[in-house]
């Protein structure tokens, strides 16, 4: 079980309550598919993704966007049980999907860098460590089935 400070809690909490899911969600999958183009391997059916243009348009990458964003406020809402709130995500990543586990750490830190772009001067280096904590959390809670 992970430990929370109070500090952790609360920015946790502050960030997503201050998150445009509709904004972030989609701009961090937009870069991490840019970013990383192997990733796309997994969205074959989401239409034109040839370059950087036509990712950040594609309102199928938007909605998954959105869709990441929302899953990652139920570990918020969940700190203390994250494994269990994932472990149908994991057994649906792994077993069904067979998506390779090093993405959810990819798109996390593509994730961090979007919400460090948005949050400015107020993304401090205390704020960054406790957000790196949640997403780690939730990249190892996602992972759980490849083990």
């Amino acid at each position: 079980m992970v430990e929370w400070t109070d500090f952790e809690r609360a920015t946790i909490q502050d960030i997503f309550s201050k998150m445009n899911y509709e904004e972030v969600g989609p701009a961090a999958l937009a870069r991490c598919l840019v970013v990383y183009p192997w990733t796309q391997r997994y969205f074959g059916n989401f239409g034109n993704l040839y370059n950087a243009a036509a990712i950040a348009m594609n309102p199928l990458v938007a909605k998954h966007g959105v869709t990441i964003v929302r899953g990652l406020d139920r570990g918020m809402q969940n700190l203390d049980n994250m494994k269990e709130t994932y472990s149908d995500l994991s057994v649906l990543h792994s077993e069904k999907l067979h998506v390779d586990p090093d993405n959810f750490r990819l798109l996390s830190d593509c994730l961090t860098i979007v919400l460090a772009a948005k949050m400015g001067n107020a993304f401090t280096g205390d704020v960054q460590a406790a957000f790196q904590k949640f997403l780690s959390v939730v990249v190892s809670s996602l992972g759980r089935q490849y083990h």
